[in-house]
């Protein structure tokens, strides 16, 4: 696989979706990066507390802190809801793990939650007898999302809730860069009835034909019209400032005058943003409406992390048939699954700029998406994605 410049990836890149389970598409990671990963504890009392929005703030911030501090903005990562990861070089590791110790304190202190934080070396992942795979998915025209397979990240994952490979959180005060994370709009409420946040990983015969071919038939179905599942409306979302979203980013800056600054700035970003998306109106080389598109376009809805995750937005008719044939295939050991559905999805957001079209929109159900659905995805890991 060859690096870039900035010692970043050159992934091999795919455009039609239903390739996510071909282990053709994928390229085994370098052998001396490792995986920046965290995850909220005890998420699920998070949300039954109605704090999923704070959830994945902190999951989001992870890649934010991560991305900033090693200044390599195309590492590959995976957003998971209440956690993420993030491949990163031998030249950024050290940067990675001072970001997620400073993640870590600023979870705990600004939004009361315990983040879980580790950076787990590849040849350790190797040594065990998996392996991390990826490959990136071309969204849009202007952002592509990594895809991984190999069982590594999954293996991982389990290692660092054990304790293994942890990263201890900075001394109390200490703050990431978290410039350009963004939570400021609305819940995005279902259109077609139901929004589904699933987790579908193989069964015990792994990444075999029969396996992608149910893949295949899922993504079909869960993709029915031209919209592909996408919970973000046609032409991008409503405009509608969420307060508690304002709130959460003011949170990102450091005392009392800072975050005033920042619940002012962004509340007039946002009024700016709504009027000119109204009236059609440019300013300067900013384009309201093609940027709001965007976010449609460049949303994260559908992934592959050692197993498919998606949220989408489905009719009661396509619930049905989707929970159907995930029975099936489970029954039938081609799958294990966890299923969660609620009625608004929520975006947490990375704007670096918006004079640029790359802002990317992580997508996840609003009333527990993943983490709901992780509950409920049967025992026992994914198998090895073969070479």
């Amino acid at each position: 696989m060859q690096m870039t410049a900035d010692h970043t990836l050159a992934l091999p890149a795919f455009a039609r979706f239903e390739d996510v389970a071909d282990p053709s598409v994928y390229q085994p990671l370098p052998d001396d990066w490792a995986l920046a990963m965290a995850d909220v504890v005890s998420s699920t009392a998070a949300i039954a507390e109605g704090r999923y929005k704070s959830v994945n703030m902190a999951g989001a911030a992870v890649i934010s802190a991560v991305l900033n501090a090693v200044g390599m903005k195309h590492l590959p990562f995976v957003f998971g809801g209440d956690g993420a990861f993030i491949a990163v070089p031998p030249v950024a590791q050290e940067a990675a793990r001072g970001a997620l110790a400073d993640v870590g304190r600023w979870v705990t202190d600004e939004m009361q939650l315990d983040l879980r934080t580790a950076l787990v070396p590849l040849a350790a992942i190797r040594a065990a007898g998996h392996d991390v795979r990826a490959a990136r998915f071309q969204a849009s025209t202007e952002v592509g999302y990594a895809m991984f397979a190999g069982g590594g990240a999954s293996w991982a994952e389990a290692q660092m809730k054990q304790g293994a490979f942890a990263v201890a959180p900075s001394a109390p005060g200490a703050r990431p860069d978290l410039t350009g994370l963004s939570c400021r709009w609305n819940p995005v409420t279902t259109r077609n009835g139901h929004i589904v946040s699933m987790i579908v990983v193989p069964g015990l015969a792994g990444y075999d034909a029969a396996f992608r071919a149910f893949v295949d038939r899922l993504l079909a179905l869960a993709g029915e019209g031209a919209r592909q599942g996408n919970p973000v409306p046609d032409g991008g979302p409503p405009l509608k400032l969420s307060m508690a979203g304002v709130e959460a980013e003011a949170r990102l800056a450091k005392g009392w005058l800072a975050r005033m600054k920042t619940r002012v700035g962004v509340t007039l970003i946002a009024a700016l943003l709504i009027v000119l998306h109204r009236f059609d109106r440019r300013l300067g080389d900013f384009d309201a409406r093609e940027y709001v598109k965007d976010i449609e376009l460049n949303a994260d809805f559908r992934k592959f992390d050692d197993g498919l995750k998606m949220t989408i937005d489905v009719t009661g008719d396509q619930l049905g048939r989707i929970e159907a044939m995930l029975a099936g295939a489970a029954a039938e050991g081609l799958c294990r699954y966890g299923l969660h559905t609620q009625t608004s999805a929520l975006m947490t957001c990375i704007v670096p700029t918006p004079m640029t079209r790359d802002h990317m929109h992580f997508v996840d159900g609003g009333a527990g998406g993943y983490a709901e659905a992780a509950k409920r995805l049967k025992a026992g890991g994914p198998a090895p994605m073969p070479a």
